[in-house]
Formats: structure tokens, sequence, C-alpha cells
């Protein structure tokens, strides 16, 4: 059996990592940004009395060089998946959500260099590392991403949290080149849905469906794509990245495409009590365009984004890493329910 530290263990996709890797029989070490807040280690807590001596929490901060060592020590995998990410907009971007993302990368990847027992690494990117808007890919046949592509075009300006994305991967693979003990691997997901294992309401997912749940889409939503993915299925492909030898390079991890009026209609075949707050249209593009600034978006996303069809090529995640897409009935059904439960939306 592995020991494979996990980087902000207590966050929505880790906790289902930190517990895959668990009933595989494994042993985690999970970092965590503070040992004494106990209602956002709570359900770590439940995991390391359902698996007696084999989850090992240890404090440690993306901001700071040191303390990653001791989490490190003994492992042959490190699953980093801590990564500073901001709702809204940012008075200065690049001091806030850019720089804590590459520099937590360098700190987590200079503690990897220290630690001689590590072989492999995987890190936690994004498909937004790939591509900066949908109209880059309308020439391409399917218009789908592929694992080669790099985001160009993504400003601070236009999508501070996409330029985060794409410089913390880029260091890390240039560290990775710069030595030859371990071997790196990125997983780059769409918008993950699914339950979660906490009750933190913080994830971009849980707002996005609460807009849908509490009737904020009624009038309509753009035509708008989204990579959908389940979170318990991009876990499973972060532990097959870290434990199957030959898992190597970069892997798109996404189940569905959906445009924003799909997963309204996905909603309204699990939960039909909940129809009427669900939005039954789009809203035409010139009419988006017009609004945009009043809708918290900019008019360049609206004409660069919306009405522009993406798709994703994920063949190798699911024939390298084994991953077998949940349908996004299933893993929107089963969230709702989990928010639901946990009095994070409406009953």
């Amino acid at each position: 059996m592995a020991r494979v530290a996990v980087t902000g263990a207590a966050g929505y996709l880790a906790s289902w990592v930190v517990k895959l890797l668990l009933e595989q029989g494994h042993t985690v070490h999970g970092t965590v940004r503070s040992l004494q807040d106990g209602r956002k280690l709570a359900h770590l807590q439940r995991l390391s009395a359902e698996h007696p001596g084999r989850l090992v929490l240890f404090e440690a901060d993306l901001l700071k060089a040191q303390g990653f060592d001791a989490a490190m020590e003994g492992c042959s995998a490190v699953v980093h998946t801590a990564s500073p990410y901001r709702l809204g907009t940012s008075a200065d971007p690049e001091r806030e959500l850019i720089a804590p993302a590459v520099e937590g990368t360098r700190h987590v990847l200079e503690a990897v260099n220290r630690t001689a027992s590590v072989q492999r690494v995987v890190v936690t990117s994004s498909i937004v590392a790939m591509y900066g808007d949908s109209v880059e890919l309308q020439a391409r046949p399917g218009q789908a991403l592929a694992e080669t592509d790099v985001n160009r075009t993504s400003t601070a300006q236009s999508n501070a949290y996409a330029l985060s994305k794409t410089r913390a991967e880029a260091l890390a693979w240039d560290m990775q080149a710069r030595q030859n003990r371990w071997s790196m691997v990125s997983v780059h997901p769409g918008a993950i849905f699914g339950p979660s294992l906490s009750q933190r309401d913080d994830a971009t997912s849980v707002q996005l469906l609460r807009q849908f749940l509490d009737g904020s889409f009624r009038q309509g939503v753009p035509e708008l794509w989204l990579g959908t993915v389940d979170v318990r299925d991009v876990a499973q492909a972060h532990v097959s990245a870290a434990l199957l030898p030959g898992a190597s390079g970069r892997y798109i991890v996404v189940g569905e495409s959906l445009r924003l009026l799909e997963i309204a209609q996905r909603l309204r075949q699990s939960h039909p009590n909940r129809s009427a707050r669900l939005p039954t249209k789009e809203v035409p593009k010139w009419l988006m365009w017009l609004i945009a600034p009043a809708a918290g978006m900019a008019r360049r996303y609206v004409r660069h984004n919306v009405g522009h069809p993406m798709q994703f090529d994920t063949t190798r995640s699911r024939t390298e890493l084994g991953v077998a897409y949940r349908p996004a009935l299933d893993t929107l059904g089963e969230h709702v329910e989990q928010l639901v439960a946990d009095g994070l939306a409406p009953a």
C-alpha cells in the first residue's frame, strides 16, 4: 500500500481523493491550513475514525515556504490540489490570486525536491489552463479541446483565475523538467459538481446550483457551454494518476459538455418539484451583450463565449486512468440532495 500526501485535504475535491485512497487501503498525509478549525475538519475526522491510523493531518500554508516537508516524509506520491480561488472581482488579481497560485505550487514542489521518497506528483489544474475563450475552438472538427492546448489569451483583467492555473501549471512542468527523480501528471477537470463530504458552501458549483434553485435564472440563461464532471470521477482520476506507473502528461477530465439550459433540464428531470424556478429558455446573444454589465459579465466574455459550442477529448482519461464518467443527471441530482440535507439549499 502507498503513502500519499494530499495538499488542501479539507477541500471539496481533495476530500474525495482522501476518501478513495483510504478506502483502497493506502495511508494519507493531508495538509490543511489550520488544525484548529474543527468545522472545516469534521468530515476528515470522521474519515480518520473509519480508517484508524491511516489519515494524518499536517498544518501547512501555501504562502509559506516551509511546512510541507513533514507531510511528505515517507510518501511516494504527492497530490497537489490546494489552490487559491476567489469568487467575484478582485482589486488586485495579481497579488490576491495569481501570485499565490504560482508561489504555492513552487513551495509544494520545492518540498518535493527535498523529499527523496517522492516518485510521482499529481497537480490539479483545470481546462481553463488549456484555453481562454470557447471561440478559439470553433474552427476545429467538433469544436474539441485537446490535451496539447495551452491558454495563451487570458489576462489578469479578463480571467485572473484561468491565468493563475495556466501559470501555476507551467511552473510545475518547468520544475519537473529540471530533475529526473519524480514524474508529474496534471489533471484538468471542467466544472465540478456532485455531493460534498463537508458542509462547506464556498465551492463554485454550489453557488451556481443555488442560483438555479432559487430562481435567479428563471427568466433565462445565456447559451453557454460548461464541461461538467462529477467530483468523484475527478477524484478517481487523481488517484489513478498518483498510483499508475504508466500515467503521464496532461489529462482532460470532463464527463459531459452541457449548455446551461441543459443543466436546468437535468435538474428538472431529477427534481421535478423544483421546475417552477428553473429556466426554460435562453437569452438571445444580442440581449446578453446589452445587459452583460448588469449581469456581472464582461461584454468581451459574451462576445467570445456565448453561442460557441465546446467539446472535450477525454480519450486518455478513459483509457489510461480508467475513468468511467457518471451521467450529469445523476451527479446534479445527488448534489442537490446533499445541499438540501446539509441545509445549504431550500428543501
